[in-house]
């Protein structure tokens, strides 16, 4: 499953720890390097030193970054938004090219006449962090605000460079506070403002068109590798679902264990218990969604035998809404809403 939260201890070997002691080292010149973005952008200097508070604590970044780098998911979209070219960015496996660059985002590099940054490994979705790789990019700033990197992790990324980590909890950030923490690292608070408020008007434009979606419950599901995950208020891409007017269903809360702050898993037996008006279900390709839906654990749910269920279907799709980014929700908005409305 991809962006997973796991919780794994990520050891520095003595090597990645003279690289980093090298690094800090070497902080003074990094004036000298290639800046992320054109020079005499919008903002200038202005606005610097500024202090993020996050789940660790906070961070102070003393000036405007040249060198950034983004870590996670959504913050190397906010920044290519905002008129900035990170200098790394995470593979993403799910939904990505043969180098990890999601479509999106390609296509914002491409528009704004850009090469594409050196790509992190990221082979298991964002748990294991390349230390050494992010070393190497020489950053000012490292953008992690929608990730799961743990404290030890945190910790270790600080002796790279101030690193603005999420807000509470891991994998949880909305996309719009992805945008304003990112303008704000970056010294473009105004512009994060605009464009969140931009994309605001743009939901509310294209969920106006489907009045029939408003007021309806929902669940969001994924059935994949013999467990069933059902995703919580606090998860972005259902804050998603209700941005475009849906209600997330009761039933969601009354099935809820503590497996994680933005999902659960429930038992099959279980599954003809989460009722609601609509059951959106995420699935690499039809196959996994056939698959599912011939399940006799799928047909006791009343939301499958009455055919209100809002398939979506591969890697593109899935990642574009699931959860949504400043660049991947203009994207991928339009299918999300007819399949959506088609359910009803």
């Amino acid at each position: 499953m991809t962006r997973t939260v796991r919780t794994l201890v990520a050891t520095l070997s003595v090597l990645c720890i003279a690289l980093l002691a090298a690094c800090q080292s070497s902080a003074g010149s990094r004036g000298a390097a290639t800046p992320s973005s054109p020079a005499g952008s919008a903002d200038g200097a202005s606005g610097f030193p500024v202090t993020i508070t996050h789940a660790f604590g906070s961070t102070t970044i003393q000036k405007k970054p040249e060198r950034v780098v983004t870590w996670g998911f959504g913050s190397t979209d906010a920044a290519l938004a905002l008129g900035v070219v990170p200098v790394a960015i995470p593979q993403q496996t799910y939904g990505g090219d043969k180098q990890g660059v999601l479509p999106w985002i390609k296509d914002k590099l491409t528009a704004m006449g850009a090469e594409t940054p050196t790509i992190l490994p990221n082979p298991s979705g964002s748990d294991t962090v390349p230390y050494e790789k992010i070393a190497a990019a020489r950053p000012d700033v490292i953008l992690a605000n929608y990730s799961g990197i743990t404290k030890q992790q945190y910790d270790t990324l600080t002796k790279i460079a101030p690193t603005v980590a999420y807000p509470d909890q891991p994998w949880s950030t909305p996309w719009q506070d992805v945008v304003k923490s990112t303008g704000e690292a970056l010294g473009r608070s105004a512009e994060a403002q605009k464009l969140i408020d931009d994309i605001v008007a743009t939901i509310k434009q294209k969920a106006a068109e489907y009045p029939q979606l408003n007021g309806r419950t929902v669940a969001a599901v994924w059935d994949v590798g013999g467990t069933f995950y059902v995703y919580k208020k606090a998860d972005s891409r259902v804050q998603f679902l209700t941005d475009l007017g849906l209600e997330s269903a009761p039933s969601v809360d009354e099935l809820a264990n503590g497996d994680s702050s933005f999902y659960y898993t429930l038992s099959y037996e279980k599954t003809s218990q989460l009722t609601s008006d609509i059951l959106v279900v995420y699935a690499d390709d039809q196959k996994g969604i056939d698959t599912f839906l011939g399940k006799p654990y799928a047909k006791s749910m009343p939301q499958v035998r009455a055919g209100h269920v809002a398939p979506v279907v591969g890697q593109e799709f899935v990642a574009a809404v699931s959860p949504p980014t400043v660049l991947s929700l203009p994207w991928g908005i339009d299918g999300y809403l007819k399949a959506l409305a088609k359910a009803v």
